[in-house]
């Protein structure tokens, strides 16, 4: 039975390369690690909400349009509920019936696995995990520059330098103003914006057609992106970015529009500089969504970024930045006569509880086997009991020492600590 199409299964390293979409469990691993570590260096604290929500909760943001690119069903209580394609309705509505227990702004994180139903091309599946930052109720201009430094630091976190990609910051509130100049029909902003949103996807008499019968011209939008003049709003971005050394990593691009109708300032979104992969994320401002979530009773600005795992997993392979990964054992205890089994499983439960990674024989194997197992696993070293002391052997040096039992966990951890001191140094 195999799994379903858009669907991916994760596996230790080393993965098979024999199959489509098995992916590398560690390498999650590793976006997860540099996704939570950096967000709680800003700040931010972690949340998270339930995979299936209320259908309404998606169309009342979107439309009933989305519903077609939606897993939806009725449930057996005669409701109508989805498995979550994005995180921020679910914020929002966390937000509209807690926001008064915390004090603004309120900066939170997730890592929810997403799924929409839709068509699979390179960088998308039918599922994927995303980081998810935001910060709620705050207007200065200082949130949205925090919010793109933390892309920034995510991104050089996982090895990405300025070389490999650029943040290009736009304005709705340009936008905005640029459609109102040339149109009185409010009601034809939304597919404005949507057309504009593709020009880079679409072929360009496609673009021109559908603008012309919104009584625009292609070359006169092109122009308008080519000036690419930063709006007030914009420059104090830059120049806070600029303030903290991260002014190489951002660029002004009127290209960037951000199809969603709600967004209402400033919006931005990461490419790599060779363009061979989609947006690696992609956000902004987003100031009336928990109100019209709460249906007008909660009203608080807010701005947040999604970043997908897909897309920064591929972006990690095609610059080698994936580390080698390793089953990262610490001890083998070698159990050669079954007689002391009783000791050396008391042995490893002392280990472990020091918060060493500990692994051995289930079952009676010879003292060779053992020993290739060790090695296969990776371990750092080896232990075995012998007349009340325990041999402790690293594999790498060769170095063999006799220590009491009780000893161990403080050897190994004194050794890391001062191979860990050195390598600082």
């Amino acid at each position: 039975m195999d799994r379903l199409p858009g669907f991916r299964d994760f596996l230790p390293e080393p993965v098979p390369t024999s199959k489509e979409d098995l992916w590398s469990m560690d390498l999650r691993n590793h976006i997860f690690d540099a996704w939570r570590q950096v967000a709680e260096s800003y700040g931010f604290r972690e949340y998270d909400g339930p995979p299936l929500e209320a259908l309404e909760l998606y169309t009342v943001k979107s439309g009933d349009e989305i519903v077609e690119q939606l897993f939806n069903f009725t449930d057996k209580g005669n409701r109508e509920v989805a498995l979550r394609p994005e995180m921020t309705p679910t914020l929002a509505r966390l937000i509209a019936a807690n926001e008064r227990g915390y004090k603004k702004p309120i900066k939170w994180f997730s890592m929810p696995q997403l799924f929409r139903y839709e068509r699979q091309s390179k960088g998308r599946k039918r599922e994927h995990f995303q980081l998810n930052c935001d910060i709620v109720g705050e207007t200065d201009r200082a949130a949205d520059a925090e919010m793109v430094a933390l892309i920034i630091d995510v991104l050089r976190a996982l090895g990405l330098t300025s070389e490999d990609f650029v943040v290009r910051l736009s304005s709705r509130d340009a936008w905005q103003k640029y459609f109102e100049e040339r149109s009185s029909d409010s009601e034809k902003a939304t597919d404005f914006y949507q057309i504009v949103d593709k020009l880079e996807r679409e072929d360009p008499e496609v673009s021109d057609k559908k603008l012309k019968e919104l009584g625009f011209e292609l070359a006169a939008v092109q122009d308008f992106i080519k000036q690419g003049n930063p709006t007030d709003e914009l420059k104090i971005i830059i120049d806070n970015l600029t303030a903290r050394g991260l002014g190489d990593f951002v660029k002004i691009d009127y290209g960037v529009i951000r199809g969603l109708a709600y967004y209402t300032g400033p919006v931005f979104e990461a490419f790599d500089k060779k363009g061979a992969f989609r947006a690696i994320c992609g956000g902004g401002r987003y100031d009336h969504l928990v109100n019209l979530v709460s249906g007008g009773k909660v009203d608080l600005p807010a701005l947040g970024f999604g970043m997908g795992d897909v897309v920064l997993a591929e972006l990690l392979k095609a610059r080698d930045l994936v580390p080698e990964f390793g089953d990262d054992l610490d001890v083998f205890v070698l159990i050669e006569e079954e007689s002391e089994r009783p000791a050396s499983l008391g042995l490893i439960q002392q280990l472990r509880e020091r918060s060493l990674n500990v692994d051995y024989s289930l079952t009676p194997m010879k003292g060779n086997k053992q020993f290739k197992r060790a090695q296969e696993l990776g371990a750092e070293y080896t232990v075995r009991l012998d007349r009340g002391l325990a041999v402790l052997k690293h594999l790498s040096s060769r170095e063999e020492l006799r220590l009491a039992p009780e000893e161990i966990a403080d050897h190994i951890i004194e050794r890391a600590l001062s191979q860990a001191e050195a390598e600082q140094n």
